[in-house]
């Protein structure tokens, strides 16, 4: 049996879930998926920066454009410090495509100009 706490939305319920994935706790649907999936496959969406040339900044802020299984999340941001890119780029460009094959790409959440 395991105790969380929800995140899908403000109210933050204190979910049970037990061995059959029954779910407890929750006052919404929402709380029976994330239950489940947090027990089952727990996935988390990442925000991170990676290096930028030919610009005034140093960093590039990104994000996942999906969730990730939480046990990849450490080797995602080692491999994004690997990462470089150059100016000029856009918001919702796609910095790394399928990022360590898990179906999920890296996209910029900032416009830099060269």
């Amino acid at each position: 049996m395991r105790e969380l706490i929800c995140i899908m939305c403000p109210k933050g319920c204190r979910l049970t879930v037990d061995d059959d994935l029954n779910v407890s706790g929750n006052s919404c649907v929402r709380g029976v998926t994330y239950g489940k999936q947090e027990v089952t496959d727990p996935r988390r969406y990442l925000t991170s920066t990676v290096k930028i040339v030919s610009s005034r900044y140093k960093r590039l802020p990104v994000i996942s454009d999906g969730d990730l299984p939480k046990d990849r999340v450490q080797d995602v941001i080692k491999y994004l410090d690997t990462v470089e890119v150059k100016a000029p780029i856009n918001v919702k460009d796609v910095v790394v495509k399928d990022v360590l094959g898990l179906g999920v790409d890296i996209v910029a959440t900032r416009t830099i100009k060269e």
